[in-house]
């Protein structure tokens, strides 16, 4: 069974449509931005994209963020900003947990 870093106060919000494999997301936010909270029980290897702007305040494990070209590497406690339109892609080993907020209040949609 998998055990989970957010509990259920978390888990009970609505589930985001999250199209990376083994990411999962709950969604909280109002008209004018959304707080996805994210973690993983496997690695991820999130490909270069771009979107909104984006907060990310990393919780547990680690992650390798590379935000035009530049790579950083955030422990729990960093906190890193992606300018709206950046290319950015992420790595990051088993066991990853992450407050993301989004400029964009409808970046994610609620798995149906």
């Amino acid at each position: 069974m998998k055990e989970h870093f957010y509990p259920d106060l978390i888990r009970s919000l609505p589930e985001a449509d999250i199209a990376w494999p083994g990411l999962q997301g709950w969604m909280l936010g109002n008209d004018l931005r959304q707080a996805v909270f994210m973690e993983s029980d496997r690695a991820i290897d999130i490909g270069e994209h771009s979107h909104c702007a984006q907060v990310c305040i990393l919780l547990k494990g680690a992650l390798e963020l590379t935000i035009e070209g530049k790579v950083n590497i955030l422990k729990p406690g960093d906190v890193c900003f992606i300018p709206a339109g950046a290319r950015h892609s992420a790595k990051s080993p088993a066991g990853f947990a992450a407050l993301d907020i989004f400029e964009d209040p409808k970046r994610y949609q609620a798995k149906q």
